[in-house]
Parts: structure tokens; sequence; C-alpha cells
């Protein structure tokens, strides 16, 4: 590619883009100013800001947005070159003037891109490091699986993401590159900014080689941009490659001070360890006939800030593989910081602002200029503005999910295999709702009872797949891959898991079609699922994450997968509702109230935490009246009920609070307390997060932030001890002490567990019967 010849309008255009380069960096650079310089801070906290990790992408961005992406595209852009990006939108009048001296200051711009909280587009929400460069990847996933079932499914583009190279040490990255299915799907463009510095110094090794290597291993075209144009034509005279392998022989703390020193000192620097070199007088030579300032220039003539190269290798990529372009930048490029091991969040002075100004042709004062309208950066600006502009995404169409399925549990049945009861009766019951699911897990499909929705559904592959076990009559689970099965199973990487879960999730808002996307996990591995998961709620993804088995309840499986700490996980976590039902009727309810909320605006995600402990349904107590029945529906989706239903809370001596899979063991102590004549009562909890904000409503002067479902279960003028019991860490409960000021006992799990039977578990953590019984007797003082 260094070696094509542009020709003259193509020079032409490359010399606009290059006048809109210097622009954006301008702005960019003012956008980070004002936040630090133009607004009063009387906090004594540093407002920062990211002006030479921006520097480093802005011709990469500019060469992008301003002759390659269509309005069908999507992209991510690395946390750190959020200012470029509301330069870019401002130009394309996508941005008001007045957000531009606002960047993270409140209603303002975001400190790093935020799909919902900037004013600008924003594709991709970023900051949370690898995981938003992988979102791209999870999208076009998402609208491969979307376009395969509905026919209405808007065209999709390309999906890019901009990576500084730094984030190729997470292990998020590995994860996404080396999905089998990511090597089939030539829709997808990274650029990495490989700019060669961290945030505390310059990288001494990159590894590029070893980069390069992996990324071909996964199938992806690997295209590297080391050298622009104007240095490969000096490569070409006489000696130049002799000064092709003196710069990249430089180690880049040597190449980095170079470019901080004077341009009358490029030469001997270049020189200065040369002399052993084949060809050191034809270099230096080379060297003595060319112009300081002009040679310090071609020193910094690297791949990714070569416009017109990158306009080129752009265009030219393999559409059917994923390609990654390795683009050699210099971070603060540009700025008088430019290649300072210490620029990353190194803020100009007002002097090197002024220098910045002259040398970009703007006043200080008036920093937020556009182009007129009549010259050729205007019009261009004008144009792509058009080109990119997106119409609204229109809601998408209601989809029915019914309230119960009707079908009643008459036999002992798990939390998760209700589940798996529930998605497989599904299809039948409520087709439409059914439609709309999509299901996903890390290779533990059939160990969390999946197996009957996939056998009615099929498993969903980029490429069909021949099903060799087809003719196999004493196979149960049939795994037969196509294009338009409704389960994608991924390795055991909950990474991916849950980023492709986000994706799915946001379908509703990138395109207007909704999808329903369910998640299974073994719940000791939702804390390592978590981060990713958070993320993609906080960039509007709507899913449901089922973390099953759960607790010690999963006795002979030991410590290594007893979950301790997920209850209050699920309770704190921002845009999603936690839900651990007992019975199965509670878990039919509960599910389907969290799929409907799920893929709609203003809907919510949702956290369930199950079991594989069969309990007999009748436990539950459940009226056979309908309108009793209805009346308990309404108790399980608004977080909890009591037991038995005709119990007068009047007459407690202790209230006993139990949650999910060890609710048995909590009514029959409530039986054997009764026997010995202390009057106690139950209360069984679907959802103590529900509860726990129906309690927080209480002070709020806002609507909507809970129910009165904390009144109804705990009245005020009947208090009573409680004895809150949970296969979880006792203190997500310990809350409820404080509803009526209650004294409060709270039993749970707190130490790690170890392999033994069901009876013995609850007892090492004295969650069994007997030791609820001895709490209630000592908090009633008895």
């Amino acid at each position: 590619m260094n070696d094509s010849s542009p020709g003259a309008d193509a020079v032409a255009d490359v010399a606009v883009l290059r006048e809109i380069a210097r622009r954006v960096l301008w702005l960019s650079a003012s956008i980070v100013d004002a936040a630090n310089a133009g607004r009063p801070n009387d906090s004594g906290v540093k407002v920062g800001g990211h002006q030479a990790s921006s520097a480093s992408m802005v011709d990469i961005m500019v060469a992008l947005w301003f002759a390659e992406l269509t309005a069908q595209d999507r992209v991510s852009v690395k946390p750190h070159a959020s200012p470029v990006l509301h330069a870019i939108n401002y130009l394309l009048g996508d941005l008001d003037e007045s957000y531009l001296p606002m960047l993270r200051a409140k209603g303002g711009l975001q400190s790093y891109p935020s799909r919902l909280k900037d004013p600008g587009t924003v594709d991709f929400s970023t900051g949370s490091v690898g995981i938003g460069a992988t979102a791209a990847l999870w999208a076009a996933m998402a609208h491969r699986y979307l376009a395969s079932q509905f026919s209405g499914t808007p065209t999709g583009g390309r999906f890019v993401s901009l990576l500084g190279d730094a984030e190729l040490d997470e292990g998020a990255i590995w994860e996404a590159v080396m999905d089998p299915a990511v090597a089939k799907m030539g829709e997808l463009l990274w650029v990495v900014d490989l700019n060669r510095q961290s945030l505390d110094r310059v990288v001494p090794d990159i590894q590029i080689a070893k980069l390069q290597g992996m990324f071909a291993a996964a199938g992806w075209q690997v295209v590297v941009l080391k050298w622009g144009r104007i240095i490969s034509e000096l490569f070409d005279r006489p000696g130049g490659q002799v000064l092709r392998a003196r710069l990249e022989a430089m180690p880049n703390e040597e190449y980095q001070r170079m470019l901080r020193a004077g341009p009358a000192q490029t030469a001997d620097r270049i020189l200065a360890a040369s002399e052993t070199l084949p060809g050191a007088a034809e270099l230096k030579a080379l060297l003595d006939d060319i112009d300081p300032a002009e040679l310090a220039a071609a020193v910094r003539d690297l791949g990714g800030h070569d416009l017109g190269l990158l306009v080129d290798t752009f265009r030219a990529v393999d559409t059917h593989r994923p390609t990654v372009v390795f683009a050699y930048t210099v971070k603060g490029r540009g700025l008088p910081t430019e290649g300072h091991p210490n620029n990353h969040s190194a803020l100009l002075s007002g002097v090197q602002m002024d220098v910045l100004a002259a040398s970009s042709g703007m006043d200080r004062s008036a920093p937020w200029q556009r182009f007129a309208a009549g010259t050729p950066a205007g019009r261009l600006c004008g144009d792509r503005g058009r080109a990119l502009r997106r119409e609204p995404v229109a809601a998408p169409a209601p989809v029915p999910v019914p309230a119960q399925l009707g079908h009643a549990y008459r036999k002992p049945i798990s939390t998760q295999a209700a589940l798996g009861r529930l998605l497989a009766d599904l299809p039948r019951d409520a087709p439409a709702a059914a439609a709309r699911v999509v299901t996903c897990s890390p290779d533990v499909a059939s160990s969390t009872n999946l197996g009957g929705w996939i056998n009615k559904t099929g498993v969903w592959s980029v490429q069909d797949r021949r099903d060799w076990f087809a003719d196999d009559a004493e196979r149960v689970l049939r795994w037969q891959e196509n294009s338009n099965g409704q389960h994608i199973e991924l390795g055991i990487a909950e990474v991916n898991l849950v980023s492709l879960l986000g994706e799915l999730g946001a379908t509703w808002s990138r395109w207007g079609e909704r999808l329903i996307p369910i998640a299974t996990l073994y719940d000791p591995f939702v804390s390592r699922a978590l981060e990713p998961w958070s993320y993609g709620i906080y960039a509007g993804g709507q899913s449901i994450l089922v973390g099953t088995p759960s607790g010690v309840t999963l006795a002979p499986e030991g410590g290594a997968h007893q979950s301790i700490t997920t209850p209050s996980i699920g309770l704190e976590q921002p845009g999603c509702v936690a839900w651990e039902p007992a019975f199965p009727q509670d878990l039919e309810w509960c599910f389907l109230h969290a799929m409907s909320r799920v893929g709609v605006d203003g809907g919510t995600s949702a956290y369930f935490r199950l079991s594989t402990r069969p309990i007999d349904p009748r436990v539950a107590g459940l009226p056979d009246d309908p309108g009793l029945t209805e009346r308990r529906r309404r108790q399980a989706v608004a977080g909890g009920y009591r037991l038995p239903a005709g119990h007068t809370p009047g007459q407690e001596e202790v209230t006993l609070v139990g949650v999910g899979a060890i609710m048995p063991e909590v009514i029959a102590a409530a039986r054997a307390l009764n026997e010995q004549g202390v009057n106690a009562g139950v209360v069984c909890l679907t959802s103590p997060d529900l509860v726990f904000r129906s309690f927080q409503q209480r002070g709020s002067r806002d609507a909507g932030l809970g129910g009165a479902i904390v009144d109804e279960l705990f009245p005020a003028e009947h208090r009573s001890p409680l004895v809150t019991v949970h296969d979880g860490h006792p203190h997500t409960l310990a809350f409820l002490g404080a509803v009526r000021g209650d004294r409060i006992r709270c039993l749970g799990v707190t130490e790690f567990g170890q392999s033994s039977s069901l009876a013995d578990a609850y007892r090492l953590h004295g969650i069994d019967t007997a030791s609820i019984v001895d709490a209630a007797l000592t908090v009633t003082s008895r």
C-alpha cells in the first residue's frame, strides 16, 4: 500500500481531510481545556481529560467519518478518544455548540462515550477497558441473529472497534477474538491505535509480531500500517533502506525521545548508533540532503497518521473475514506534549494552547468555529453529516407476554427444572413471546435444564452445520446447529456470554426489533460475569441472567461451586431486578413478569438465582380460589407474600423470613415453634430487591421507586422480632430490621463450604430447621 501513488483528485481530497483533521485536533484539545481551565472549580478535584490520547486517534477517526463510514455502520470508540468523537459530531452538525464546554459536567458530555447519556451520536458506551472494544463484535453477532429470525430487520453495515493498544492486554479481547464463530464475520473491522504508550510510561516492547500472530491464528486478516507514504518515498532513495532499518531497530523509548528533540537534532540522533550498520555512509548522505524540518516531519509520518493510506486501507479490507488494522501512531500527535512519556493525562497549559491555536489557524477566544459552508472542508462536513444521519428508531411492535401459562405444578420440582419446563412450554402456549426469546449458555445448556427448549427451537450458528448424530436414536438432546435456531452456545467464557447478552438486549433500540435474551450459568460464576454484564446494562442492554444452581444447597459440589455473595450483588446492581423464588409457580409468575420488562422502553434487566433442589409445590399453600391465586401472583411479582394465606400477623410472636431453596426449613421451623406454643409467622420473599426498594420508597418524594409490599409483609401496627434465613450472605436481608425497628437475627452463609449432604451443609452453616428454631427462641428471649 505504501507504494501506491495517489492521483490529483485524491491529493486534493487528502488535503481537505488534513484541514478537517487539524480542526478536529484543535476542537478536541479545546473541549478538554474548557473543562479544566474554562469553568469554575471550587472542589479541588481535577476535571481531567486525555488530550494526548485523543490526538493519536484524530487521523484514524477523520479517515473513517469523513471518507468511509455509512449510516449503517456502528463504531466503538476507545474511551480516551471521546473528545475526538464529540469534535467530529460537532463538525457534522450532530452536536450543538453549547455542549462543547461541558465535558464531564452535569448534563454535558460524558468523560467516556456513553450511548445513553451523551447528547450526540454514540454507538457504544466505552470506558470499561476491553469490554467496550468487543461490544461491536457482539453487536454484529446480535444483528446476524436478528436478521436470521425477522425479515424486517434493517440492513447492517460494518461494525468497527477503535482500540488503544493497551486494551490488547485485556483477557476479554482474546475471549472474543478466539470464539469460533467470529472468524466468519467479515463485517468486523478493528483498528488498533498503536502509540506504544500506556498510562505511566513508554511501553518497552509491544510484541506486535505476537499480537499479529494471535489474530491471524484466529482467522483474522491482519494489516499493519507502520509508515506513511512521505517517509516511504525516502526509503526508496539511496540509503533509504538503511534509514528504515535504523528506525525499525530503535527501541520505542529512543524513538519517542527523538520526537521530543528539536529538528536540528533529528539527524544526529538517527546517526548516533548507525556507525556499525552496513551502508552508514549512504545513510549520512541521505540525511545531509534533507532539510532538518522535513526530516523531523518525515520520522513522524507513521501509517496511522497518513490519511490517504488510511482511507485506501479501509476500502480494501477483506469482507469475508474479520480484519484488524495495526495503525502506528504518536501519542499527542500535533500537540506540544507529543511523545512525552507522561503525557497520558497531562493538560496543555495556557501558553501551549496558544501555540496550538496559532498552528491550527484558530483563535483561543473563539474556539468553536466550524468551517464556512462554501469551503471544500465545509462542503465535505455538510455532505458527510447528511450521509451519516440516521432516522430515529421506531418503537418495537408490542409482544404479548402472558402473566402465567396455566399448567399446575403437582410434583416436587426445582426452580431450575421449572424454568426448563416453562421455556419448553412457551412455543406452544405463547408463540409470539417465544419467537422473541433467545437463550445463551457457556457450555452448560444441558446442566441448566435448557434441553427441552433447545430440542424445540434448535441451536443458532453463523453457518449451518451438519448434525452427525441426527440418526442416533439414543440421543436425548438434539443439537442441530443452523441459522434459524434460538439458542446460542458459547465456550466456557462467561465474559463472552454476558457481552453477547447485552447486545442481544439492545436490538430493540438499535434496530427496532425486540428480543428477550436469557442466559444461564452456574451461580458462582456470576461474579466473574458481573462487570461486563453491568457494562451491558449501563449501555442500554436489557436481559435476564440466570444463576443456577446456587448456594450451599448444591451440597455435594463443595465450596468451589457454592455461591455466597450473589444475592447481595443482585440487590445492588443498577438497572436490574434480582429474584430468588422458592416454588415453581412463583418462578413462572416472576419469570414471565421479568420477560415482559425486557426489550421495551423503560424496561429493566433481571437476575434469577435458582436451585436444583426439588421442592414439593404443596408447601407453598397455593390458594384454590382463582381470586386469591391472582392475589398471590401479584404479591409474588411485587416481592413476597405471607404463609399461610390466612395467617393473622397481629398474633405473631416472631416472624420467620425466608428466600429461595431454604423455604422448606423455614416453614418446618415455624411449625415446630407453633407446636412449642410460640406463634410464628412466615414471610416468603421472591425478591428481597423489590422489598428493599419498597422500603427505600418510604422516605422518597419521587414516584415509582417501589411499591407498598414492605408494609403489606411487615405491617407497622403488628411488630414482632424477625429471623431471616437465606442460602447466601445474611447481610442481604439485614435491612428488614429497620422496617419497623424490630429485633432481628440474620442466618445465612458466611464461610466457604465443603462437599457434604444437603442436611449436613445446612447444619454446618446454621440454616437448618433446628438452627432457625433456636434463633427464634433466642430473639424472643425464650
